[in-house]
């Protein structure tokens, strides 16, 4: 019995060994005889034999042929259109509007440093955990993020209805009607309301940090306005950069609400001209154009902070 199990298991090996073998001559034949050809693996389709077809972007076609029409209509509108284009290149230097343009450039860097300064004492004072400073802070975002700009540029220009004179009695008073000038008043509106907005970007930007931080610095013994300063704020930059540099250019157009308070910027002084000469068209041409001018600088200087900032955080900004 031990013998004849032991010779079928024996027959059975051959057989096996055996089918193997013309199972591997099988492919072999049939790959030379044109079957699936070398570098094809098995159960997958062959698919050299297909052509490339580049694909059609049809949609893109039809919408970037749309744009260039919608351009071109506007260039020859313009171009044919009741526009004196040498008086555009007469007063696009002129006295006026150069002045004009130095006065707007100065109050969005002023009224934006006051907005910095105050958004980010408003920010901390917002993740303090004193409920008076708190509420404080809150308050002050509601108010002037609830309010017009321009409503609030009106106020403080006519804040002498409300406090004729300002100071401490007794010892030195001064007229309000002459301390709130158009600079003043402007300078005070534009920046106090960004103030309030550049709150948000930084206290978006301190929550971006990871709260393992605070207890790093925390455990090395930082104060908590030191460990702000030297730790999280650094790190912060990267997420508060891009929209700040966002409101920076709103505000060199903010500026031109000024106007009505009779601040000498850019766009108040084209006004005054065109009232003299009737040229409205040119001159607001001319204003916008100073207006793209600016903002182009004040974004290629934006790109290069967002990089600096962005330097060991992945991909840089810019570079998408």
């Amino acid at each position: 019995m031990v013998s004849m199990s032991d010779d079928r298991a024996a027959l059975s090996a051959a057989a096996q060994e055996q089918a193997a073998q013309s199972g591997v001559a099988g492919v072999a034949d049939v790959g030379a005889a044109g079957g699936a050809p070398h570098g094809v693996a098995d159960g997958f389709a062959d698919i050299t034999q297909f052509k490339h077809v580049r694909r059609r972007y049809w949609g893109r076609y039809v919408a970037s042929a749309a744009i260039l029409a919608v351009i071109g209509y506007v260039v020859l509108a313009f171009a044919h259109g009741q526009i004196e284009w040498r008086y555009v290149a007469r007063f696009l230097t002129a006295r006026s509007i150069l002045t004009g343009l130095v006065n707007t450039i100065v109050m969005t860097v002023l009224a934006m440093a006051l907005g910095v300064l105050l958004g980010v004492v408003t920010a901390i004072m917002r993740l303090s955990p004193n409920p008076v400073l708190q509420a404080v802070a809150q308050g002050y975002v509601w108010l002037f993020r609830g309010t017009p700009v321009i409503l609030q540029l009106l106020l403080w220009f006519n804040l002498a209805l409300v406090f004729p004179s300002m100071g401490i009695p007794g010892l030195f008073e001064f007229r309000t009607v002459d301390v709130m000038t158009p600079f003043l008043a402007a300078l005070l509106g534009l920046g106090i309301n960004q103030g309030a907005y550049t709150s948000e970007v930084v206290r978006a930007g301190l929550l971006s940090v990871d709260t393992g931080q605070y207890e790093a610095a925390k455990s090395i013994g930082m104060p908590r306005l030191q460990a702000l300063r030297r730790v999280i704020l650094p790190q912060a930059m990267r997420v508060i950069v891009p929209p700040i540099g966002n409101e920076l250019v709103g505000m060199v157009k903010l500026t031109s609400l000024a106007s009505v308070i009779q601040y000498a910027e850019m766009l108040h002084n084209a006004e005054n001209i065109y009232y003299a000469n009737a040229r409205v068209i040119e001159l607001l041409m001319v204003a916008g154009i100073w207006y793209l001018v600016v903002v182009t600088v004040l974004s290629f200087m934006q790109s290069r902070v967002e990089r600096h900032y962005a330097r060991g955080a992945g991909r840089a900004s810019g570079r998408q």
